[in-house]
């Protein structure tokens, strides 16, 4: 299964953020008290330092009339979010920046009873590849190094990651049976703490978002070995794809902004405004470059499809992993 993407953006035909015709019927509703603005994720990793940059946007543009409120709610891989949204009392001010948990944890934990499709679409604001990090004292310097440390270590490699099912172990787990690897993998509550285990060499190598290893890759504490993208990163040009090795598989974590379910139509014309200006922003743009996140801009209609997508496609990738 191919999620690549060619594909998420084939499904991105519009060129503008397609909301803002709705500007004069979002003038209509304004917030009324503070917006409850959920991380379906813990403090540090990408999802949180996206939120958290979107609000500095909002916040220094006065774009809203009341503030947006960031909330981690990782806990059970994202269910506390999907739940806090689903039983929102007050949908018109509840909002949740969003990762592919966003489709795994439903399909994983059938029992919440969450039907993502109940859910409102306010604006996609990029799509973030992943890449396979090692620490520089590892000795580790090319992925073919990494095959055969694995390899000679034979089950004792130990990969930290944000819980099985999660993005980052379905790529392990499909580089994994790619290449016959065998790992010991450590669920985090976040990238962030992924990323600084790493770091402190309590693990020995993570598949991380460009954004939660910059810092440490700036520092010289990191090595990229491979990238999960259709093509070489700009930011890491001597780094190859797994494609390249012949494999047709990469993977990128959505970047989104969804409303709860039922929030009316009205709220969701003003959050669309509010939040397309945030993309058309210059900061914004300039955030996607340095963050090594891909642009995708969609309509309504156009994430409901790309939602129903991406569903079918992990759960045909999670029913792999299980295999």
């Amino acid at each position: 299964m191919k999620l690549t993407k060619r594909l998420f953006l084939a499904l991105a035909a519009s060129t503008t953020i397609a909301t803002l015709p709705m500007a004069a019927f979002a003038e209509d509703w304004q917030p009324k008290r503070p917006i409850d603005f959920t991380i379906m994720a813990g403090a540090g990793g990408g999802a949180d330092q996206i939120a958290r940059f979107i609000q500095s946007v909002v916040e220094e543009n006065s774009l809203t009339n009341r503030p947006l409120i960031p909330t981690n709610r990782g806990g059970g891989s994202g269910a506390e979010s999907l739940l806090h949204l689903k039983d929102a009392r007050d949908p018109d001010h509840t909002l949740m920046v969003t990762l592919n948990s966003f489709y795994t944890t439903p399909i994983r934990q059938e029992a919440l009873g969450v039907d993502i499709e109940t859910f409102t679409p306010i604006v996609m604001m990029g799509v973030d590849p992943f890449v396979l990090w090692v620490h520089k004292d590892s000795g580790i310097t090319t992925f073919e190094d990494f095959v055969a440390k694995v390899r000679d270590m034979d089950g004792e490699f130990v990969m930290g990651g944000t819980g099985t099912g999660q993005e980052d172990s379905i790529v392990i787990a499909y580089m994994s049976g790619a290449y016959d690897l065998k790992v010991k993998y450590i669920p985090y509550d976040g990238g962030g703490a992924v990323a600084k285990d790493l770091a402190g060499q309590q693990i020995m190598a993570t598949v991380n978002n460009p954004a939660e290893a910059k810092g440490f890759y700036e520092s010289g504490d990191f090595v990229p070995l491979l990238s999960f993208s259709d093509e070489r990163m700009d930011a890491y040009p001597d780094v190859p794809t797994l494609k390249e090795m012949g494999h047709d598989f990469s993977y990128y974590n959505q970047r989104a902004v969804v409303g709860a379910p039922g929030m009316s139509a009205e709220a969701a014309a003003y959050y669309r405004e509010i939040f397309g200006s945030v993309y058309d922003s210059e900061k914004w743009q300039g955030y996607l470059v340095s963050e090594s996140l891909s642009p995708m801009v969609m309509d309504e209609a156009e994430t409901r499809a790309y939602w129903a997508t991406q569903v079918q496609n992990h759960r045909t990738l999670l029913s792999e992993l299980n295999n």
